[in-house]
């Protein structure tokens, strides 16, 4: 079965401290570096996400900006 153009899977183990590292190849698909800081989103129904870095940060720019008066 051929994936999907643009879709991925892949596998990751949890280690005894309760990490895990993210494949080589899903770090450079999503530009990845060491130090980055990455969202964890949960849903105890379903499962954990990792939205690509910066997905928020419009978001949260646009959620906090201050409104001129009028």
């Amino acid at each position: 079965m051929k994936a999907p153009k643009e879709k991925y899977a892949w596998t990751a183990t949890v280690g005894e401290k309760g990490q895990i590292v993210i494949p080589k190849q899903a770090r450079n698909v999503f530009g990845i570096k060491p130090g980055d800081t990455l969202l964890l989103l949960g849903d105890e129904k379903r499962g954990i996400a990792i939205p690509p870095k910066g997905a928020f940060a419009e978001l949260f720019s646009i959620a906090f900006e201050e409104k001129s008066e009028e």
